[in-house]
């Protein structure tokens, strides 16, 4: 007989509850955002210091150094990444082009992520905002 396997973002009765990790919060994402935000996560974690923490924030994970720097969602119809802080979008406005953007957050398709290069550079310069606001 196979032996059950709890899944921490179900409680006893089967009901969602809250993520506290960001690997609580990734085991419930369907494909092909699953695939999608662990991309993501990693091109982040490729760039952001050491010392950066992964919390759970307002419901999602996010990127801590000096304060919030990033975020990322999976949501029905697309994926978000939320660079926290002021005009970052403003600055990466013409690479953004093609993605629907509101004010600090970008929408892409949940089988497509965001490109490396751009996450990348949205993410030092969140670092750098950081870093002069300590």
């Amino acid at each position: 007989m196979k032996e059950k396997t709890s899944n921490p973002s179900r409680n006893a009765m089967g009901r969602k509850v809250a993520p506290k990790t960001v690997d609580e919060y990734l085991v419930d994402i369907p494909e092909p955002a699953h695939s999608t935000l662990k991309h993501i996560r990693a091109v982040i974690r490729s760039v952001v210091p050491a010392e950066t923490a992964e919390v759970i924030s307002y419901g999602i994970p996010m990127f801590k150094y000096r304060g919030m720097l990033v975020g990322y969602a999976a949501f029905k119809n697309h994926c978000s990444l939320f660079p926290t802080g002021s005009g970052v979008l403003d600055r990466f406005e013409k690479e953004l082009r093609g993605f629907r953007s509101s004010k600090g957050t970008i929408h892409f398709p949940s089988d497509k992520p965001l490109p490396d290069a751009l996450v990348k550079k949205i993410v030092k310069a969140r670092v750098k905002e950081n870093r002069e606001w300590d």
